[in-house]
């Protein structure tokens, strides 16, 4: 069992997974193993007072990998899922390995949905963005960014002609979605 100070035993004994996987074991010999003197279970030095940690409250609702029989005893817990974007998650750990590159892409987008959300969610209490304080337009004006950029050898350098328009684009999609809006109702309150 995962987080015991027992080690596990392989499912085959030792001789039948050699005859069946070439090369297996080829470092249970110690004087094979560059990592021995390292290898050391000495629990008593460690102060570890338990066989198994107490498990942390709350782990029964918590998201984890198809590959692993229950949470890890501890977890954290900063960031509860909530939303679309918790939907998304709890998806993507239920029913894709973490191997699998959809259960990845799935957490990618459950993120730029979260994005969409908190922003929504300022939006609706009084207190949206500011893209210009927030983005860093104004420093790169007052603290000389295009400066710094042009006499080294920085690795966005390359990119940085698409910053504007990957950081910018949600704007004036919104600003042009709000203008469409307003016009269209003033059409309509002109009919």
């Amino acid at each position: 069992m995962a987080y015991t100070a027992d080690k596990p035993e392989p499912p085959e004994p030792p001789d039948q997974l050699r005859a069946r996987i070439p090369g297996w074991g080829v470092d249970l010999d110690p004087r094979d193993r560059p990592s021995v003197p390292k290898e050391r279970f000495a629990p008593e030095t460690t102060g570890a007072h338990w066989d198994f940690p107490e498990r942390q409250p709350g782990y029964e609702t918590r998201e984890r990998s198809i590959e692993h029989a229950f949470v890890t005893p501890v977890f954290g817990t900063t960031a509860p899922l909530k939303g679309l974007s918790g939907v998304v998650r709890r998806h993507a750990y239920r029913r894709y390995s973490e191997g699998r590159a959809a259960h990845w892409l799935l957490l990618i987008g459950a993120d730029r949905i979260d994005v969409a959300e908190s922003r929504v969610r300022a939006l609706m209490q009084g207190r949206p963005d500011n893209p210009v304080t927030e983005s860093g337009i104004r420093s790169e004006i007052t603290a000389h960014g295009g400066a710094s950029r042009r006499r080294s050898s920085r690795a966005d350098v390359n990119h940085q002609w698409l910053d504007p328009f990957v950081s910018g684009a949600p704007w004036i999609a919104a600003a042009g979605l709000g203008a469409a809006v307003v016009v269209r109702r003033k059409g309509r309150s002109r009919k």
